[in-house]
């Protein structure tokens, strides 16, 4: 096959996996090339199982045109995401589809010189049960918390010693190239390509976890900083509170705002003998149960759970009106493991934006919640991989 046309029609299944499905006239516009040729691609496209015609689209009078859609099986993603206690893997089709249920483990990070191995025999045992051939393997996103350099590779908080190439290592490891990204601005990635961020020219999506995250979306596209550092909003030094933080320094937003502070304090709300319908053995078993009980708790109505969320919400409005006086964002997107309690979150911090935030900045700054929720992280490393890989198709599988 001519490098050329092989070189559009990765183009095309790209385009058609971001945009679900699209017309000739839409994917010529938009590889930049003729429409005979753009015909003459998706045809054999077609003939070689890579995509499918979906029918026509809804009528808008004339002519409707007809649609094309990656084919689901054609290709896979397989998706890492991480934070510091859990780690979750996926692999998933061209539609986006899970084609493996979620693998769930525990997997602390701090500390922890093995975790790297451990990671990739998961990953190497999650591909072999689930029977699809590493060649169909577009590749491996992962994200990951702290502070990752995507173009080097390098996590310089977890999983290496030095500065060793994490991408390069487990792609030698297990066979598939691999990408790794800060798992914030996976998620943010994620409402960008799918969710509440598409077509926007600005917004900050807010990962609410452990930490406190931020994915920045800057003249519709994600913006990384210099080293890929930017968004550590979690260390914004908000507090006089001489609380120790994970990144050494006190005061930090993330010690009065984080999950991991609503779990504790929940825990000490319980012994100092608060009425609420939390127990103690469901906040005792670990984290990740422990904020899920809250929340829940919380949209059941629960008055200390509520509490405890509005607290946090508040502190985390206080961070974010310093960034809206900075960036003047369109939107503001609250996803994460605690995007389910979304509409809890949202008064308080409109609360904190009406009492520290300038009117005039913040009125046109509107808050959602993400409907991507939990899975954002996942379908961010997939979307990485997608943008990052170079050729889908490659000249032995296309001739």
């Amino acid at each position: 096959m001519h490098k050329k046309s092989l070189f559009y029609k990765n183009k095309i299944i790209k385009e058609l996996y971001f945009s679900h499905t699209l017309s000739c006239s839409d994917l010529s516009a938009q590889i930049e090339t003729s429409l005979p040729l753009t015909t003459k691609m998706l045809n054999d496209l077609i003939r070689d199982n890579d995509i499918v015609e979906t029918g026509y689209a809804p009528s808008k009078g004339g002519r409707r045109p007809l649609m094309y859609a990656v084919r689901p099986d054609s290709k896979y993603t397989v998706a890492v995401a991480m934070d510091q206690l859990f780690t979750r893997i996926v692999i998933m089709d061209m539609h986006r589809q899970y084609a493996t249920p979620v693998e769930k483990f525990e997997l602390h990070l701090a500390k922890n010189p093995g975790a790297l191995d451990i990671l990739v025999e998961k990953i190497s045992d999650h591909i072999r049960r689930s029977g699809i051939l590493k060649d169909k393997m577009v590749g491996i996103g992962i994200g990951m918390p702290n502070f990752v350099d995507s173009k080097k590779g390098v996590n310089y908080s977890f999983l290496t010693e030095g500065e060793k190439e994490i991408g390069r290592h487990i792609m030698d490891r297990v066979g598939v190239p691999t990408w790794i990204e800060n798992d914030s601005s996976l998620v943010a990635l994620a409402e960008l390509s799918f969710g509440a961020a598409r077509g926007k020219k600005s917004a900050m999506v807010i990962n609410l976890g452990w930490g406190i995250g931020l994915g920045l979306i800057l003249n519709g596209e994600l913006f990384r900083g210099y080293n890929g550092f930017a968004g550590e909003f979690s260390h914004l030094p908000l507090f006089s509170n001489n609380k120790l933080c994970s990144c050494g320094k006190s005061g930090c937003l993330e010690t009065e705002a984080s999950l991991l502070v609503v779990v504790e304090r929940a825990m000490e709300g319980i012994r100092n003998g608060r009425v609420t319908m939390l127990k103690e053995h469901q906040l005792s078993k670990n984290f990740d149960q422990a904020s899920m009980a809250v929340i829940e708790a919380a949209e059941r109505g629960d008055k200390f759970a509520v509490e405890l969320l509005s607290e946090s919400g508040y502190n985390i409005g206080r961070g974010v009106a310093i960034l809206i006086h900075l960036l003047n964002p369109e939107t503001i997107i609250l996803g994460g493991r605690g995007a389910s309690a979304g509409k809890i979150w949202q008064v308080p911090i409109q609360q904190a934006l009406n009492e520290h935030c300038i009117p005039r900045l913040a009125i046109n700054t509107d808050i959602e919640v993400s409907g991507l929720g939990y899975d954002a992280e996942l379908i961010g490393a997939a979307a990485l991989v997608m943008n990052n890989s170079p050729m889908l198709l490659t000249y032995s599988s296309s001739n």
